[in-house]
């Protein structure tokens, strides 16, 4: 029987730790869903709207030659979504999650209806968080950091 993995993300301002995340986690199942987070479930979650409009973000993981499929994920709740989908067999995050309350949860939620939560190595030198504030500090009107050292070099 083949396994089906899902793998949720922004992947707004996709990165070599999105590439990664889904890469592995193709090599870890047989078919693939990317599950790209609506934008306004990100900013409910997260509380802010993603650079990248969801039609652009979902192109781009689709695009991909590992990505199966790709689902809109409208809704916060992952196992809401495993239904809407049809189901899963295995759901990937970072390992970031590990350990932590919703981590926990996260695995709690999916052991009651028999799905497996598998953690991938959070890219730490990459993140959407850090490429949000790069751009941030390039527009700021006294430029900081990198940027201030790359434009006195």
């Amino acid at each position: 029987m083949p396994v089906i993995g899902y793998a949720p993300g922004a992947y707004d301002l996709f990165h070599i730790g999105h590439l990664n995340v889904l890469r592995h986690a193709a090599e870890h199942c047989d078919h693939l869903i990317a599950g790209v987070v609506a934008d306004e479930v990100l900013e409910q979650t997260k509380g802010r709207l993603p650079v990248i409009p969801l039609a652009e973000r979902m192109e781009i993981v689709g695009a991909l030659r590992f990505v199966d499929q790709v689902h809109a994920e409208v809704v916060p709740d992952k196992v809401e979504t495993w239904r809407q989908v049809g189901g899963f067999d295995v759901i990937f995050k970072g390992d970031d999650w590990r350990g932590t309350e919703k981590g926990d949860r996260l695995e709690a939620d999916f052991a009651a209806v028999g799905v497996r939560v598998h953690y991938f190595p959070y890219t730490m030198h990459t993140s959407s968080t850090i490429l949000r504030r790069a751009l941030d500090a390039i527009d700021a009107p006294e430029p900081i950091g990198r940027v201030a050292r790359a434009l006195t070099s």
